[in-house]
């Protein structure tokens, strides 16, 4: 038999299926696990703990499938093929991954270390193999960043950053940065307009830059 705490940690996980964290009332939560009010205060301090909580159960889901993703001859294609499997994950669980890795308040799921050490890994693969330019800590830094950045512009804005093929551009980009593999082409542009897009999301201070928008989503001639 479930305890009060798994009933309210599972009703929030449902409650976000469907919305994000600061549209779940905890009177929702509570008549969906089917506790007093007062049980989230006795075992979670306050509603900020309990989405702390919740965040915590989501990245130990988000990590797992980390640990899964396959190791091959080619760091670099490993790191591709890491960015892609956290961006299925957000798409997948929109909500959850919104209250994960762009939280509000003060408090932090401690779990995102543990997602940059395993990242760490992969970027130190890549030097062991001769094919990193700059230190692993901020190659990890800088990949989990722009990964985390697609993520939430495509979450907020689908129309503008859903397509996979802005993903990819900017996953190349960064990557190809990192490794020393670039190539001249224009995919660096696309990374800055989502950089840009994050930002005002984030910040709600810099408006993203509306020509610069028009431009990448316009339609290209063939």
């Amino acid at each position: 038999m479930s305890t009060a705490r798994e009933r309210i940690l599972e009703a929030t996980e449902e409650l976000l299926a469907t919305k994000d964290a600061p549209a779940i009332s905890t009177r929702a939560i509570c008549d969906r696990a089917k506790v007093g009010m007062p049980e989230i205060y006795r075992q979670f301090g306050d509603k900020q703990g309990l989405l702390t909580a919740v965040a915590d159960l989501g990245f130990a889901r988000f990590l797992a499938e980390k640990r899964r993703n396959p190791l091959t001859d080619d760091p670099v294609a490993d790191l591709r093929t890491a960015w892609d499997s956290h961006v299925a994950f957000a798409l997948r669980n929109p909500h959850l991954y919104r209250l994960m890795f762009a939280p509000a308040g003060d408090a932090k799921p401690q779990a995102v270390k543990e997602a940059q050490a395993i990242l760490l890994k992969a970027v130190e693969r890549c030097r062991d193999a001769g094919r990193l330019r700059m230190p692993p800590e901020l190659a990890g830094r800088s990949i989990l960043s722009a990964n985390v950045g697609v993520c939430v512009t495509a979450l907020s804005f689908p129309d503008l950053f859903g397509d996979p093929d802005a993903s990819r551009a900017v996953r190349d980009a960064v990557i190809d940065r990192v490794t020393g593999d670039e190539r001249e082409d224009t995919r660096i542009g696309t990374a800055t307009v989502l950089a840009q897009a994050l930002l005002g999301t984030l910040t709600g201070t810099e408006p993203v830059n509306g020509a610069a928008l028009d431009e990448l989503t316009a339609p290209r001639a063939e």
